[in-house]
């Protein structure tokens, strides 16, 4: 690809992202796209064939600015099952906070706008499996409670982590951001790890 296409190509995704921030729960649609970005709706769709192309590519960009990596190696490189649950948690929780306009929009739409939908729901996919391997970590050092199925504590894990729990600890409750990793990580520790033997 071009350099040129690489910059039309990313003002897209910018203009997106500030579209979704912008008005969350309104539709955006891709001529209001090529408004923001300043190009022909044409331009769009050569790049984007599909809205829910870009509504992806939105998200993933999202990631590659805010560098998801760099900030999940910690959890990455753990050595024990509990260091990984500890530091998923702090990753995604604290990436929550710079994400969480464009989740609203997502959330927002999704259930008037499938393509809203599929783009959260694979987001929400890459956290599930994210919850998947601290719980292996987990099982695999033999301090995943004997309470709940492997399958469960993914669920459990999943649910406690979702953006709508830390707008309601966050926003409703009046929670800091400090405060709601540190009772996240307490919480989940209580539920999910076996006392050492």
């Amino acid at each position: 690809m071009s350099r040129k296409n690489i910059e039309t190509r990313n003002r897209i995704l910018e203009s997106t992202w500030r579209l979704l921030e912008a008005d969350p729960g309104n539709e955006v649609r891709m001529s209001d796209i090529a408004k923001e970005a300043g190009i022909s709706r044409q331009a769009v769709y050569l790049h984007f064939p599909k809205r829910a192309d870009l509504l992806v590519a939105t998200t993933r960009y999202l990631d590659e600015v805010r560098d998801i990596d760099a900030r999940l190696a910690a959890s990455r490189a753990a050595k024990t099952g509990l260091e990984r649950l500890d530091a998923f948690i702090e990753a995604w929780g604290n990436y929550i906070p710079e994400i969480y306009g464009v989740a609203k929009a997502l959330l927002a739409m999704q259930d008037q706008d499938e393509e809203a939908y599929n783009a959260w729901q694979g987001r929400m996919q890459a956290v599930r499996e994210g919850c998947e391997a601290a719980i292996n970590a987990l099982h695999r050092d033999g301090r995943l409670t004997a309470d709940l199925s492997k399958k469960e504590a993914i669920d459990l894990l999943w649910t406690m982590l979702s953006v709508r729990n830390w707008e309601q600890m966050r926003g409703e409750c009046g929670w800091t951001q400090v405060r709601y990793i540190d009772v996240t990580k307490a919480s989940a520790q209580k539920v999910l790890v076996a006392d050492e033997t």
